[in-house]
């Protein structure tokens, strides 16, 4: 073994003795992992205190074992004695202080700390804020916005700040430079085959990526979309390798730290998922294609990416269940947990299924979910009052940290399914009308994620208290009942915006009812508009025992009922 060979003075400045010196040493160079700078052992000499020749106590540090290692060591002559006949003579030239050693140490300490928590900082800016809520913004639609004015309004106007792209469009992605939105692009599954080479990839990178950075925060990049359950054996055996390839490039463009390659997942990878506790992939997949596949994303510090649906899982009878509605709940007799929703329920079984092959310790996202607002006859809880009731719970319960039974305590970066109804897609009508939002950026329903307007910027509209001027005997309105929680009656709100955006006009941004800018004077004004439009039948006031109808005249200023 190579030994580096030190002078150790007996003390430093009459305080720290040269063997706590050692140890300290010692200690940083494995706390800070530095054994990588010093792969020899250092041997350090001091001189015995019972020989007054020039002998020599051996003291090492062995950075790997962080221990000190003491022996004897013969007079210190030219070219013979010491240690190993090292030390001694010409050699003396060569001898480094231990206050050097000890600089060094805390240099190299430093520089490890420093690298550290940059590489932290840096996982938390590609990752963004743990249950950071996002968009799929799809555009299978001939009616939409630019993406300009699009980017424009997510950042102005909702909390949105994450978009998920369904391809690499650079107009989409000039569109979003500099409004610091974390974008995710997507590598179309017909292409998966081209990236397992090397040269497609980096031409790829260096025309749709480069070129956009750093103006555009591009994030993420996913290699298809639901891969597994194309069952397209050409697109399947490459999916790995082709991430593999991607992600070799971004080295060599030193992009990897910034932007993480993943894949979303439908739950139809799950051979078992019932009860949570089970959760199991699909036989064939697990081994050949989702271990390795989790391998990459544990080694890249980058997320396990699912598409849950509890729409798509849910009945008539199981209707609370799948939209957080208060129910009896669903025990997995095998841990003992109780569900109260059914996403909880889908997250947990592929968690399951991820530790089976063992890869608990990797990060889960929800890249889709979403309801649709309108659907075909027959189909249980298709309306606006029920997507905006699962997306608006779904909102609050992912950034809650309630976690989910097997994953208490942590919240989930999530991506809503969409941000548009798009008309040109194929299907059956709920498959059109996902959308959060209209072409015209209203809102199909409201769901908490518009930015609240800023108070001191406009004037003050207090709730009128001017006496009601009944128009003619007989007159009837619709308001909500005196008591009613803002929760309930923004969820009147939703309903009624969802059903005829007609009814809502007055009580936006620009029209003459925004003021009082309340969620109760929004909610009388929607309820009423419903109520007219409905003939005026008592059960249309209902809005489940929280509507009221009155015969005083509610109409104020411009706003007229």
């Amino acid at each position: 073994m190579r030994e580096a060979l030190y002078a150790c003075p007996r003390r430093f400045h009459g305080a720290l003795s040269c063997s706590s010196a050692i140890k300290l040493i010692g200690a940083m160079v494995r706390r800070f992992s530095l054994t990588e700078y010093f792969p020899i052992r250092a041997i350090f000499l001091t001189r015995a205190k019972n020989n007054k020749s020039s002998s020599f106590q051996r003291e090492a540090i062995d950075g790997r074992k962080n221990s000190i290692i003491v022996g004897g060591g013969g007079g210190g002559g030219e070219g013979g004695g010491g240690i190993n006949g090292i030390y001694g003579g010409e050699h003396h030239r060569t001898v480094v202080s231990l206050y050097i050693v000890i600089i060094g140490v805390i240099a190299l300490a430093m520089e490890k700390f420093l690298a550290f928590i940059f590489s932290l900082l840096l996982s938390i800016y590609i990752r963004g804020a743990d249950g950071s809520i996002g968009v799929n913004y799809g555009t299978v639609a001939n009616n939409l916005p630019s993406p300009e004015h699009v980017a424009h309004f997510l950042l102005e106007s909702t909390i949105i700040n994450r978009v998920r792209l369904f391809d690499a469009n650079p107009e989409m992605l000039k569109a979003f430079a500099h409004t610091g939105i974390a974008i995710t692009v997507t590598v179309p599954n017909d292409q998966i085959p081209h990236f397992t080479k090397l040269n497609y990839a980096q031409q790829w990178v260096k025309a749709y990526i480069v070129p956009h950075l750093p103006a555009t925060n591009i994030v993420r990049i996913l290699v298809g979309n639901e891969v597994l359950s194309t069952a397209n054996k050409l697109l399947i055996v490459n999916l790995v390798l082709a991430m593999q390839t991607l992600h070799m490039v971004l080295i060599g463009e030193s992009m990897d730290r910034r932007i993480q390659i993943s894949t979303p997942h439908s739950l139809g990878i799950l051979a078992n998922s019932s009860p949570p506790s089970t959760g199991k992939f699909r036989e064939g997949y697990d081994s050949h294609v989702l271990k390795p596949l989790l391998s990459f994303l544990k080694a890249t510090n980058s997320p396990f990416m699912v598409n849950p649906y509890p729409f798509f899982g849910s009945s008539a009878d199981i209707l609370d269940y799948a939209l957080f509605r208060p129910n009896a709940g669903v025990l997995d007799e095998n841990t003992k947990l109780t569900y109260a929703n059914m996403l909880d329920a889908q997250l947990d079984a592929v968690f399951s299924a991820m530790k089976l092959l063992g890869f608990s310790d990797v990060d889960i996202v929800i890249a889709e979910t979403g309801w649709p607002s309108k659907g075909d006859t027959g189909q249980a809880g298709v309306d606006a009052e029920s997507a905006a009731e699962y997306n608006r719970k779904l909102v609050q319960h992912v950034t809650s940290r309630i976690g989910t039974p097997l994953m208490p305590n942590r919240t989930f970066e999530t991506y809503i399914f969409a941000l548009f109804n798009e008309d040109l897609k194929q299907g059956p009508t709920c498959e059109r009308n996902f959308g959060l939002f209209q072409p015209d950026l209203t809102p199909v329903y409201n769901i908490g994620i518009l930015r609240p307007m800023v108070k001191a910027n406009f004037p003050s509209y207090p709730t009128p208290v001017v006496k009601p001027m009944p128009e003619a005997k007989g007159k009837t309105w619709c308001v909500p009942k005196s008591g009613t929680n803002e929760e309930t009656v923004q969820r009147n709100i939703d309903y009624v915006c969802g059903l005829d955006m007609e009814y809502c006009k007055p009580i936006q941004e620009s029209g003459a009812c925004f003021y009082p800018n309340t969620v109760r004077a929004h909610a009388a004004y929607a309820m009423n508009a419903y109520y007219q439009a409905s003939m005026k039948n008592d059960f249309d006031c209902d809005f489940r025992q929280t509507g009221a109808i009155t015969k005083k005249y509610p109409s104020y200023g411009k706003c007229k009922y």
